[in-house]
C-alpha cells in the first residue's frame, strides 16, 4: 500500500534579477524531511537503515579539477594567479554559457536555498543556491551555515550559485574543454556547475572564492585545514594532504570540534567556513572513528555507497562505483563540535606529513621561514597502491595544502601567514605520520600511539623547555625527549641501519623540495627563502 505524503508547495517569490522566469516551481529553503521526501520521489536517492540519504553522483565521483575555470576580466586580470589551476575563460563566453543554463533550468523545478559561508559575522559571505536536485540542495543545507527564520525574512544574497547537472556545455561554442564545467565569475559573484552532479563541486567553489576575497579584501588568511580547541581555550589547527591523519588526529574527543576542512584567521580569531562536514567513508568502521560513523543519520547523505544485499545497510569497505565515497552532515551531528564555530587564536599549528621515504623526523618545530616555505610546499609521498601507475614512493607537493582551491599566488597566503605567526607567538610543527628506520619497504609506519603522545605533549606544554637540535638537511629544531616517546623514534637518522643511506635520502629528498620550489622563485621572498633545505 502507498502512502500518499502532503504536497509540499513552492514559495511565492522570484529569481527574475537572475533572468531566471521558471515555469515551473520554486521550492524555497525546505526543510531536510522536505527535501528527502522530494529526492525519494523524483528516484534521487535512497533511504539507508539509519536515516541516512544515499545518493549517487554518476559519472563524476570527483571534482573536475581541470574543468574548473575563472572569468577573465578587469578586476581579475592582474589578481588570480594564471595557470593550470586557475584556468581563464572569457567574458563573452561565460554571459553565452550563462544565458543558455537560465534558458535550460527555466523549465525545471528548482531547489533555492539561502545560506552563509564564514561564522564570522564580519566576514560572512551570503549565499543564494538554486538546484535542479533535491539532494543538493540538501547537501547545500548541511555544508553551508544556516540562517534564523529572521536572518532569512531579511536575507539579500550577494553570491549566487546555480548547479544543474543535467546541463552540459558544447566545447566549441561555450570555451569548456569538456561537457562539464564549473565557472566562477569573481566580478558578477556567481558561480555556474553543469554537467557534473558531484556536489563537492559547489562546496569546493565556494571555498575557492573565499580563498580570492578574504586574503585579497580584508587581510583574512584562509586555510584548507582542521581545528579543534582544548577545554582551556588554546586552539589547536592541522593542516596535511590525503593520506597523511589529519581526520584521525583533529578529531580528539577531549576537544571541542571547530571544523574538519575549511576556516579563516582574522586579527582575533579562527572561523569556520562551513556549517557541516564531508567526511570520506571508505572503509568506516565505528572503532576508527566512532563520531563520523554516529553522525551518518537522518538528515546526513552518503554519497556512491552501496547497501549488503537484500539490506539497507551500508557497506563501507564496497569500492564498487569508487573509493572517495563520502558523507556530508550538520556539524551539529557530531557531539563535540562548538557553534558557533569560532575559536581563539591558534595557540600551535601541525603540518602533516606521510613522507614515505622516512627523513623528515616524528616530530620538529619551525621557525618563520621554515613555516613558510613548508606551507608552500605543502608536502607529503604517495605509497604504491594509492594511485593507478604509482609502484615506489612518489614526493606529492600541493601548496598551502590546497593548491587547486588558491586563485592567488601561494606566496600572497604564505607571507600573511608568516606575519600572523610571527605576531602573535604562534608555534608551527612538522609532524611526520609517515615511515621510519627506513623508506616504503624497509622501514615501517610511525605508531599511530606515537604520533598522538607527541602531539599531546606539545598541546600540554610539555617540549617547551626540552632540549632541541637541528636537522641535518632540513634545519628544522627536533627535541630530544618527549614523553611516552622513545628517544631514538625522535631521530630518524638513528632509527636507519645505514647511516649513509639516510643521508643521501635526505639529500634527495631536499633537492625535492628545491626543484618544487623553483615555479614560485619569482615571488618568493629572501624570508621565505631562508627555509629551504640547505646542505
Amino acid at each position: 500500500m502507498s502512502v500518499q505524503l502532503p504536497e509540499i508547495k513552492a514559495e511565492i517569490k522570484s529569481l527574475s534579477d537572475l533572468g531566471i522566469e521558471s515555469k515551473e516551481k520554486l521550492f524555497w529553503n525546505l526543510s531536510p524531511a522536505e527535501l528527502v521526501e522530494h529526492a525519494l520521489n523524483h528516484k534521487e536517492g535512497s533511504l539507508a537503515e539509519t536515516g541516512a540519504l544515499m545518493a549517487d553522483t554518476g559519472e563524476f565521483t570527483g571534482r573536475s579539477p581541470k574543468d574548473r575555470f575563472i572569468v577573465m576580466d578587469r578586476e581579475t586580470e592582474n589578481t588570480v594567479w594564471w595557470g593550470d589551476i586557475n584556468i581563464p575563460l572569457e567574458e563573452e563566453k561565460f554571459d553565452l554559457l550563462y544565458e543558455k543554463m537560465i534558458g535550460f533550468i527555466s523549465n525545471k523545478n528548482l531547489y533555492v536555498r539561502e545560506a552563509y559561508a564564514g561564522a564570522d559575522l564580519k566576514y560572512r559571505l551570503k549565499l543564494r543556491i538554486v538546484n535542479t536536485l533535491a539532494w543538493h540542495n540538501m547537501f547545500c543545507y548541511n555544508m553551508f551555515l544556516r540562517p534564523t527564520e529572521k536572518e532569512l525574512a531579511e536575507f539579500q544574497s550577494d553570491f549566487t550559485i546555480i548547479c544543474a547537472p543535467e546541463f552540459k556545455a558544447n566545447p566549441e561554442t561555450d570555451g569548456t574543454r569538456q561537457e562539464n564545467f564549473a565557472v566562477i565569475n569573481l566580478s558578477k559573484r556567481i558561480l555556474l556547475i553543469g554537467g557534473t552532479a558531484y556536489a563537492g563541486e559547489m562546496k569546493k567553489g565556494i571555498f575557492s572564492v573565499l580563498n580570492y576575497l578574504l586574503p585579497h579584501q580584508h587581510e583574512v588568511l584562509s586555510m584548507h585545514c582542521s581545528v579543534n580547541v582544548g577545554k582551556d581555550g588554546d586552539t589547536a589547527v592541522f593542516f596535511g594532504l590525503s593520506g597523511t591523519g589529519k581526520t584521525t588526529l583533529s578529531a580528539d574527543p577531549n576537544r571541542g570540534l571547530i571544523g574538519d576542512d575549511e576556516h579563516g584567521w582574522n586579527e582575533d580569531s579562527v572561523f569556520n567556513f562551513e556549517g557541516g562536514c564531508y567526511a570520506k567513508v571508505i572503509d568506516l568502521t565505528r572503532e576508527k572513528e566512532p563520531e563520523i560513523w554516529d553522525a551518518i543519520k537522518f538528515g546526513a547523505i552518503v554519497e556512491n555507497t552501496r547497501f549488503y544485499p537484500g539490506t539497507r545497510t551500508v557497506d563501507y569497505q564496497n569500492k564498487e562505483v569508487t573509493e572517495n565515497t563520502r558523507t556530508s552532515y550538520p556539524i551539529d551531528h557530531i557531539k563535540n563540535a562548538i557553534v558557533p564555530s569560532i575559536a581563539g587564536i591558534p595557540k600551535n599549528i601541525f603540518f602533516l606529513t606521510a613522507d614515505a621515504f622516512g627523513v623528515i623526523p616524528p616530530i620538529s618545530k619551525l621557525n618563520k621561514s621554515q613555516a613558510m616555505y613548508h606551507f608552500i610546499s605543502g608536502y607529503t609521498a604517495k605509497v604504491a597502491g594509492t594511485e593507478v601507475g604509482v609502484t615506489e614512493p612518489k614526493t606529492t607537493f600541493s601548496a598551502c595544502f590546497g593548491a587547486a582551491f588558491l586563485p592567488l599566488h601561494p606566496t600572497e597566503y604564505a607571507t600573511l601567514f608568516g606575519e600572523k605567526m610571527e605576531k602573535h607567538k604562534v608555534n608551527v610543527w612538522l609532524i611526520n605520520t609517515g615511515w621510519t628506520g627506513g623508506p616504503y619497504g624497509i622501514g615501517s609506519r610511525m605508531k599511530l600511539k606515537y604520533t598522538r603522545a607527541m602531539i599531546t605533549a606539545v598541546l600540554e606544554g610539555k617540549l617547551d623547555e626540552v632540549n632541541y637540535r637541528k636537522h641535518s638537511v632540513f634545519g628544522v629544531a627536533i627535541p630530544e625527549y618527549c614523553p611516552k616517546v622513545p628517544d631514538h623514534v625522535l631521530s630518524p637518522r638513528a632509527t636507519w641501519e645505514d647511516k649513509d643511506a639516510y643521508d643521501k635520502k635526505a639529500r634527495e629528498l631536499g633537492t625535492a623540495f628545491i626543484s618544487n620550489f623553483k615555479k614560485y622563485l619569482d615571488f618568493a621572498t629572501e624570508d621565505i627563502l631562508a627555509g629551504a633545505p640547505q646542505f
